[in-house]
């Protein structure tokens, strides 16, 4: 027994006294065991070492390497060598280590340096070269970051509490080793009441139902900061988009509780009748919707849903007849398509609406043989030439006559057989489709119509020459060289073309040889400029013209003449043509602003001008109805009696009536007496000639409207007029009172008891004169 221990004893020894040598053997460089525990180090070196926080000032001291056999003579000089001693120096006689860069542990944590002791006398090492490490201490210098972003999230709505969402984590580039500067905590900032989040793990969890249709879309802040939250913390935010996904969780609705439609009881099965429509919260495929009829007996009728809009359409299953029956009655209901089972209470009693459909008794308008027309007509075309011709038909049994006419375009006129022709001259470049609606009506029913889309194109011809594709400003420097590219032109062709578009460039043949400058076509619809001699001169020549001819590739070929303006400018040293460039947009600006001046002094004149007007009429309006002022001699009577009207036939003959007119002669009224007898019943219904007095009327407006100087308001016109009179003379007054003074109108008596009233009035005007 005592020698099993005594053994195990000596195994322990040996075991440390390896366990020694090998220390010995592997003891690293003297910074690293002084790092661990500062005092004397092998081969006679003492220094001191202390670990650095980061973020520490310039000049910091870091510690101090000193060898054994350093008596404090200065005989000894100590460096540092390594990777990281650019961010220390060293003080070369007593070996304090100091920090000469602004420490950041995020970036580097450990500098793996080198020290070295040399003897100045000698210049040799004292002692090897040693190795230490100089470690950055930690500090909460960075906030939490969180990863990922953004964050989006979709979840159903009506979610129940505690549904998970979202996991959001931030990141803390501290050291986790030092205190608690990566510990981390979650908070909510916004979103509550909806939402909330885990402290340490940060999972987003529902904390209340939420309806999509009241709000689709929620923005939560979540808030992470380190040291647990303590004071001095630091924290970082982030944004979290979280969208609520629909579920089925209403029923469609109509809106309407009652339809009213009308049919034509010529309409054939499967006609559209109308369109119902029901509504639904949700959304996508929650929102499909069917719809069936529930109460019809006679079949009549059937629904359909548009899937596009959810609508839907009432059409005709069977053919109708006015006489017997003119009405119906049925009722509609709609359900969703796709209804989960969990959601099932939520459909019951589906929606329902009522439908009333009216028979109309009455002819059917005329209906176009094809349901729209495309003709095509060449542009240029003379006018009345044919574009096509559009066809429609009465199916009522009269087989009523239909007229056509076209609405919407003056280009275009429509025969009564539907062929349609032109008025005017087509020109593509201006419409290369004109679209028409060609009106058909029933010739004895003008309410039956109906219309159709016509759509003419006019095909193109090869009518407009190419042209430079924009106005060129182009110039050459006075000092260019030969062959010197000063401008790349290009052309347009406002044709339509079958193919490509393909342009030929050419110079002008007399401006070939004694040119100075040359084209050349690049064959890809453009060419180029170049100069043709070396050396310009602005004084002596400043502009040159080029002419230059464009060819297209139509059928036929069409060629346009343009003028290329060559400006010649000094370009300095520089050699570069954008100094012209600026200078002509400066003429340019300076011609502008005379431009103006000039549009307001023509605006002065013209004001000028139109008050000089104004006043000319306030002068004439004194003297522009000089006869208001006469005063009239002659009295005005009032006849109330009038002639036997057209049920008078006995009154006139109307032979009469249609022949010649004579011109009145003056004679004594004394002897017209039996005249006038014979031609009463006949004076009554002749009147002046109404062409005549048409053709009168007409230039006497015409001779208002024309001058100038007629105010723009009522004004008196005298027509000192009567036409060339009728067969039984003038029975007025006027005009006779200095010539017969001593006439007798006894005769009036004996014209009939329509002249009687006349007769009194002339009699009784007699008396006193005689």
């Amino acid at each position: 027994m005592n020698c099993c221990l005594l053994k195990h004893w000596i195994l322990v020894i040996v075991l440390l006294w390896c366990c020694l040598k090998v220390a010995e053997n592997l003891q690293p460089g003297r910074a690293q065991r002084a790092a661990l525990s500062p005092g004397r180090a092998k081969r006679g070196w003492v220094w001191n070492q202390f670990v650095v926080p980061e973020e520490m000032t310039t000049r910091q001291h870091v510690g101090q390497l000193r060898s054994d056999l350093d008596n404090g003579n200065n005989s000894f000089q100590y460096k540092l060598l390594g990777t990281g001693a650019g961010s220390f120096s060293i003080d070369e006689r007593t070996g304090d280590i100091f920090a000469i860069k602004k420490l950041d542990r995020e970036e580097k944590s450990l500098y793996f340096l080198r020290a070295q002791v040399i003897d100045v006398t000698t210049g040799k090492a004292v002692e090897p070269e040693s190795e230490f490490v100089i470690r950055v201490l930690d500090i909460n210098d960075n906030e939490p970051k969180f990863l990922d972003e953004p964050y989006e999230a979709t979840i159903p709505e009506m979610s129940p509490e505690g549904t998970f969402v979202i996991k959001v984590t931030a990141n803390d580039a501290d050291d986790p080793a030092t205190g608690y500067h990566t510990r981390i905590l979650y908070n909510l900032e916004q979103g509550q009441p909806y939402f909330s989040v885990e402290p340490t793990t940060g999972v987003i969890r529902v904390s209340s139902k939420m309806d999509r249709e009241l709000q689709d879309t929620y923005c939560i802040i979540i808030q992470a900061r380190d040291m647990l939250g303590q004071p001095g913390a630091l924290s970082g935010t982030t944004i979290v988009s979280i969208t609520l996904s629909d579920i089925n969780d209403n029923k469609p609705i109509f809106k309407k509780s009652f339809y009213r439609f009308t049919v034509s009881e010529f309409a054939p099965s499967g006609t559209t009748i109308g369109k119902i429509m029901a509504y639904d919260d949700d959304i996508g495929e929650n929102a499909e919707m069917d719809y069936s009829i529930e109460e019809d007996d006679s079949q009549t009728f059937d629904i359909i849903t548009d899937n596009e809009t959810q609508e839907g359409i009432v059409i005709l299953k069977k053919k109708l007849d006015f006489e017997h029956q003119n009405h119906y009655g049925i009722r509609a209901k709609v359900k969703n398509r796709h209804v989960a089972e969990e959601l099932a209470t939520a459909h019951v009693n589906a929606s329902s609406t009522y439908i009333k459909v009216q028979v109309e008794d009455e002819d059917e308008p005329p209906v176009f043989l094809l349901p729209y027309y495309i003709f095509g007509i060449p542009e240029e075309m003379p006018r009345g030439s044919i574009v096509g011709t559009v066809s429609a038909i009465d199916t009522d049994r009269r087989q009523c006559p239909i007229r056509y006419s076209i609405t919407g375009s003056k280009m275009f006129h429509i025969h009564d057989n539907g062929t349609i022709i032109t008025t005017n001259l087509l020109d593509r470049e201006v419409s290369a489709w004109y679209n028409l609606s060609v009106t058909a009506t029933e010739a004895y029913n003008l309410q039956q119509i109906s219309s159709v889309p016509v759509y003419v194109q006019v095909i193109n011809i090869n009518d407009h020459a190419p042209e430079f594709s924009e106005y060129y400003e182009t110039y050459v420097c006075e000092n260019a060289k030969y062959g010197e590219i000063i401008q790349t032109i290009s052309a347009i062709d406002r044709d339509e073309s079958i193919e490509d578009h393909h342009f030929y460039f050419n110079h002008f043949v007399e401006d070939t040889n004694n040119s100075s400058f040359i084209l050349i076509d690049n064959k890809d619809n453009t060419a180029v400029i170049l100069t043709n001699r070396t050396g310009f001169s602005l004084k002596e020549e400043p502009v040159f013209s080029i002419i230059i001819f464009i060819a297209d590739n139509g059928i036929p070929s069409l060629t346009s003449t343009n003028t290329l303006t060559i400006q010649v400018c000094d370009c300095g040293e520089s050699g570069s043509t954008e100094t012209c460039t600026s200078k002509g947009l400066l003429f340019i600006m300076g011609f502008k602003t005379e431009l103006v001046i000039a549009i307001l002094v023509c605006i002065m004149v013209i004001l000028g001008f139109v008050f000089f007007m104004l006043a000319m009429k306030q002068r004439r309006k004194q003297t522009l109805f000089p006869e208001k002022s006469e005063e009239y001699g002659e009295n005005i009577f009032c006849y109330d009696d009038e002639g036997g009207g057209e049920e008078d036939s006995e009154a006139y003959d109307i032979v009469e009536l249609r022949s010649n007119t004579v011109m009145r002669e003056k004679k004594s009224r004394r002897s017209k007496s039996a005249e006038i007898r014979s031609f009463y019943r006949q004076s009554l219904q002749v009147g002046p000639d109404t062409a005549i007095f048409r053709k009168f009327i007409l230039e006497k407006l015409e001779e208002a409207n024309t001058d100038p100087y007629v105010p723009p308001f009522d004004s008196l016109q005298t027509f000192a007029f009567e036409g060339t009179g009728s067969l039984a003379g003038s029975l007025s007054s006027i005009g006779s009172r200095a010539t017969d003074q001593e006439d007798n109108f006894d005769y009036l008596n004996d014209l009939g008891p329509r002249f009687k009233r006349l007769a009194c009035m002339f009699s009784s005007a007699m008396k006193p004169n005689n």
